[in-house]
């Protein structure tokens, strides 16, 4: 590339000082919001081991950055006695599976980065039963007709791994939901929408439509949801 000089002429074009002034403050807050940007950006990568809205919802709500990697297993395959040894065995079963999938040792070894892989599952338990995702429309309405004035609990885990490290911790959370009478009307028009399919235990609690008839949560929200923020937090603090 050729730069050519030229001497101003008594046409060429002077921007005034304030002008000059301005451009001048505006490339130095650009730089200062560089430097802000990397002194902030974070100094380890999380991946999210799971497809669930809910759960991504709750991560970004929590300030974090991710990327997300699911895991194929066959869930079914994979039963234990307790809710909290199934729920465990499940978070296992899916971040083995993603590691495999990733080719973890070969990656990290070229990333000076830190990261965190993060695996949870949730599951509903009525009357000491454990339920997971129904197997159809019928199924999910005995479900909620079974919550209608009555009380249920969520058992979730939460398992991370430092893929740098080989760290691994997880744990569970419990959380108990009490419910007022659930009018059959709602039922159909939850199972007609059909997201209650795809949860475990047919249970949405933050959908609009059964949010009303949702008595006492004893427990947090967000753990009913699939991902408990101060468990997860912690988690990742002691895997750093």
């Amino acid at each position: 590339m050729i730069i050519q000089h030229r001497s101003p002429s008594k046409h060429a074009f002077s921007p005034p000082i304030n002008s000059l002034q301005r451009a001048a403050r505006s490339f130095a807050c650009s730089r200062l919001r560089e430097r802000d940007m990397e002194a902030n950006s974070s100094p380890f990568k999380i991946i999210l081991g799971s497809s669930s809205v809910a759960r991504r919802t709750i991560l970004a709500e929590m300030g974090h950055e991710f990327t997300i990697v699911t895991a194929d297993i066959d869930e079914k395959g994979i039963r234990k006695e307790k809710p909290e040894d199934l729920v465990m065995a499940l978070a296992e079963a899916k971040a083995d599976a993603i590691m495999s999938k990733l080719r973890t040792i070969n990656n990290q070894r070229r990333d000076d980065k830190q990261t965190i892989l993060i695996a949870a599952d949730t599951v509903v338990v009525y009357e000491d039963v454990v339920r997971e995702k129904p197997s159809s429309k019928e199924e999910a309405q005995q479900f909620l007709k079974d919550y209608s004035g009555g009380h249920a609990a969520t058992v979730g885990s939460v398992l991370v791994t430092n893929l740098k490290t080989g760290f691994r911790k997880g744990e569970w959370d419990r959380v108990e939901i009490y419910f007022h009478e659930i009018p059959d009307e709602i039922i159909e028009k939850l199972i007609e929408e059909g997201s209650v399919l795809n949860v475990a235990g047919g249970l949405i609690i933050e959908h609009p439509l059964i949010l009303p008839f949702v008595k006492q949560v004893v427990g947090t929200t967000d753990s009913v949801m699939g991902l408990p923020k101060d468990l997860t937090e912690k988690l990742i603090r002691e895997a750093l």
